[in-house]
């Protein structure tokens, strides 16, 4: 057992989750800031650039859904199978993770040459809002490939403990673009401004750079594990156990983007300006919601891990803590939003009307942060666990059967106020839902731990 596996054997929890999560923590940050200089530089160029790019955030998700997806499914079963002291078989799911990796590109490479056009037709009929939303989204489809390797890497590298690795490569990534991107939107150094097509080349540029390093890394065996792409084997056993968590996570993540898409058409009805401030919304929260994803990265490992190690305690002890830490991040985002609406959206180049309506956006939404921690970290745990179909079921009720519904009903009586106060309805039930699946399954876990004590 090399010293990452041993400290996720025996290492102190508490100080386990810290030293794991941070890591992670920081590197999401940077992807946040990178997310909000993104559009800070584009807000620059005029509101209907900003409303092009919030357009757009509903297929980065669906591109996003399918690499985290994927990666989670390779980081629990390695997880676990490393828990089991199963090297052969980890390292085996990590081939495998890489292969189908390519594939899912290849399938987003073709879909770029048709999907943006028709996708953004149901939105806005505004050429100059079209030209933006398809220049952009060409370009990050055809060159996915740098994001969905880069993402695996990552989630083989978290498997085996090390969350450093995985850090540098997010980092490098998001420097990367947070350079570029003032240069080849508005022309530095004898470049020729390209204005929303050089956001998206900067993305890619950055995700390129990052898979490169990563795969250094990963092939460098650094990690313990030892890869041998040349003699790769297809299994259908490992296949299958990657699609077992790892669809159920694409279809989480995929929700996200049916949700945001339902959201968009619902404020489409009112404004542009409010499709503006909610996608100004989505950058800002991501500040505090990244350090929580950070958390939920160096958690699954531990959990994976110890469940496979038939170490409940552990689990239990990784799950109570996290959830702890996320509440106090959440908490702190939510005195932000409420103290600083005013200032968070000055960084937009926002209008009167948009501060108007942004201000009142950031401190109704906010108000769920409460309920947010708690259950992201349950969710999580299912994930951690192999039962993504539950993790499944808690998303689809927070963000489909109650916050789309909510929505358009509370928009009806109470105006565009009223898409902002489904969020924190929504939040709090799936919380609600979170903790009934997590009681249920502790009380069978509880049972099953006294038959085998009455066995032995």
């Amino acid at each position: 057992m090399n010293k990452n596996m041993d400290k996720l054997a025996n290492m102190d929890v508490k100080k386990l989750i810290i030293k794991m999560s941070l890591p992670a923590m920081i590197s999401m940050l940077v992807q946040a800031l990178y997310n909000i200089v993104d559009s800070i530089f584009v807000a620059k160029i005029s509101e209907k650039a900003l409303t092009a790019l919030s357009l757009v955030f509903p297929i980065q998700m669906v591109i996003v859904a399918i690499f985290v997806g994927l990666g989670i499914g390779v980081n629990s079963y390695m997880s676990r199978k490393l828990g089991e002291k199963n090297k052969d078989q980890a390292v085996n799911t990590a081939e495998h993770g890489l292969f189908i990796a390519i594939a899912v590109w290849f399938i987003l490479g073709i879909s770029a040459f048709f999907l943006p056009q028709v996708f953004y037709k149901m939105f806005t009929t505004d050429e100059e809002v079209l030209l933006y939303s398809i220049q952009y989204t060409k370009i990050i489809m055809l060159f996915s490939f740098g994001s969905i390797v880069t993402e695996v890497c990552m989630n083989i590298l978290r498997a085996t403990g090390d969350m450093i690795s995985s850090m540098k490569i997010q980092l490098l990534g998001a420097l990367i673009n947070i350079v570029l991107d003032p240069i080849l939107i508005f022309g530095l150094f004898f470049i020729p401004a390209l204005g929303v097509r050089g956001a998206a080349i900067a993305t890619v540029i950055g995700q390129l750079s990052a898979m490169v390093f990563a795969l250094n890394l990963v092939l460098k065996n650094k990690n313990g594990l030892k890869l041998n792409i040349k003699q790769f084997k297809f299994s259908r056993e490992i296949t299958t156990e990657i699609f077992k968590v790892g669809i159920p996570s694409m279809f989480m993540q995929l929700i996200g983007s049916v949700m945001l898409t339902g959201i968009n058409f619902v404020l489409a009805g009112f404004s542009g300006t409010s499709v503006a401030v909610f996608g100004a919304y989505f950058k800002l929260q991501s500040f505090i919601f990244m350090p929580v994803f950070g958390l939920t990265q160096g958690m699954m490992p531990i959990v994976g891990f110890n469940y496979g190690a038939k170490n409940n305690k552990r689990v239990f002890d990784a799950v109570k803590f996290s959830v702890l830490y996320a509440s106090l991040i959440m908490f702190t985002g939510l005195l932000v939003f409420q103290i600083f609406p005013t200032q968070l959206l000055s960084m937009f180049s926002s209008t009167p009307e948009m501060y108007s309506m942004g201000v009142i956006c950031l401190k109704t939404i906010s108000l769920g942060f409460v309920f947010s921690g708690a259950a992201i970290i349950l969710t999580v745990y299912f994930q951690a666990l192999g039962k993504a179909k539950i993790s499944l079921v808690i998303s689809f009720a927070r963000q489909i059967i109650f916050l789309i519904p909510l929505a358009f009903g509370l928009s009806k009586v109470f105006g565009v106020k009223g898409v902002w106060m489904s969020f924190p309805i929504s939040e709090l039930a799936c919380l609600l839902i979170a903790g009934a699946f997590t009681l249920r399954l502790l009380k069978s876990e509880k049972k099953r731990e006294e038959k085998i004590v009455k066995i032995a």
